[in-house]
């Protein structure tokens, strides 16, 4: 059953509301009814057009009801300015903070000031409580099915698979690219390196086990996946050579993995890089996590060391799409722009600054695997 909680009477936060409104151009709201127990407020007359504040925006309602459908109890709190949604995972045993971001920055500099605030929210709900899933506006709009499937899985409703009942092969580019733009965030990249992941059995549905209903956030996690059926899929770029200590090394860069995005694939990513270093004799791999997503932990557990940290990347945004174009702040190179998180050399963005929507990332961690001894 949905929580009710307290109205956050700060000026700051009204003042944040009614530019919601304004922003989104929902003009004269009636005032609604009580529904799903989430209260409403009247502000008052603004520029002579009566506003109503919920204590809910409309991105955060989305994500709630779709929560409820799927049979999951959940409260709403305001944590460090940011409301949130709190839940828990299928099993019952941890509790879950969901932090949704809307985006409403009209400038760069109010993009960049929007995205402090959130990353002090995010390290102190880290602390309390483990890393939020954050689940961004334009993400929620442009790549719903992809985000539903995702939160799902984040709390423990997924499909299982085993990579010990996988294999894995190469694959041609339009197979990868085809399932990279429909499973990764960031769609595909530029590669010399393409594999997949092809289910062999698989072991049904957890949530169908534990009686659970499956809602519409499942996509193609059901059970009796067929055999032969492609997964996951990683890519690695070509060599960048150097020389140290008068040895060339040869130095790859992961450039993405993704799985279906309602499937959970345990031990999927080792095999497929353990695929690519027999196959490839790497001296060392490369990889960034994107802090949007995760700290990266998999990359630990994987062998990696945690290197540096990747400045933030600031991206207009399409009210109409709902898509992203990274802004670059001075070249690169001549005809070149800043790279996104996870983008290869030749990947960089043009950005056509169309979007009258600003956001800015949190970056992201470099990680490197060294395969040969070298400083």
């Amino acid at each position: 059953m949905l929580q009710q909680r307290a109205w956050h009477k700060s000026a700051k936060h009204k003042r944040l509301q009614i530019k919601r409104f304004r922003l989104h151009g929902w003009g004269k709201i009636p005032h609604r009814r009580n529904t799903n127990n989430l209260s409403t407020k009247i502000l008052g007359d603004v520029d002579n057009i009566r506003y109503l504040c919920t204590d809910m925006s409309r991105l955060i309602d989305n994500i709630a009801d779709f929560l409820v459908e799927n049979g999951f109890e959940l409260s709403f709190q305001i944590r460090h300015d940011f409301d949130v949604i709190v839940t828990r995972t299928l099993d019952g045993r941890h509790t879950k903070v969901i932090l949704p971001l809307e985006i409403s920055a009209r400038a760069i500099e109010e993009a960049e000031a929007e995205s402090e605030n959130a990353e002090y929210a995010i390290r102190m709900i880290k602390r309390e409580a483990g890393y939020p899933l954050i689940i961004t506006e334009d993400r929620w709009r442009s790549q719903r099915q992809m985000m539903e499937a995702r939160l799902l899985a984040h709390l423990e409703l997924f499909s299982q698979a085993y990579a010990r009942n996988c294999e894995v092969r190469r694959i041609e580019k339009a197979e990868a690219q085809e399932f990279l733009n429909r499973n990764h965030s960031y769609g595909y990249a530029a590669c010399k390196y393409r594999y997949g992941l092809f289910l062999k059995r698989h072991t049904g549905h957890i949530a169908a086990e534990m009686g659970f209903p499956i809602g519409s956030g499942m996509t193609e996690g059901k059970i009796g996946m067929t055999e032969g059926k492609l997964i996951a899929v990683a890519t690695f770029s070509n060599a960048r050579k150097w020389i140290k200590g008068g040895k060339e090394i040869r130095s790859y860069e992961w450039t993405r993995y993704a799985s279906l995005p309602d499937l959970r694939v345990s031990g999927g990513m080792g095999k497929m890089l353990k695929a690519f270093i027999k196959e490839v004799q790497p001296d060392d791999i490369m990889s960034y996590a994107d802090l949007e997503w995760s700290e990266g932990e998999v990359y630990e557990r994987l062998g990696f060391e945690a290197e540096t940290r990747k400045e933030p990347v600031t991206f207009t945004i399409d009210p109409q799409t709902w898509e992203r174009t990274a802004i670059r702040r001075s070249p690169v190179k001549p005809g070149m722009t800043e790279e996104k998180p996870g983008m290869t050399e030749g990947d960089n963005v043009i950005p056509d600054p169309i979007g009258d929507l600003f956001f800015r990332n949190f970056g992201s961690r470099k990680f490197r695997l060294k395969l040969t001894d070298y400083k």
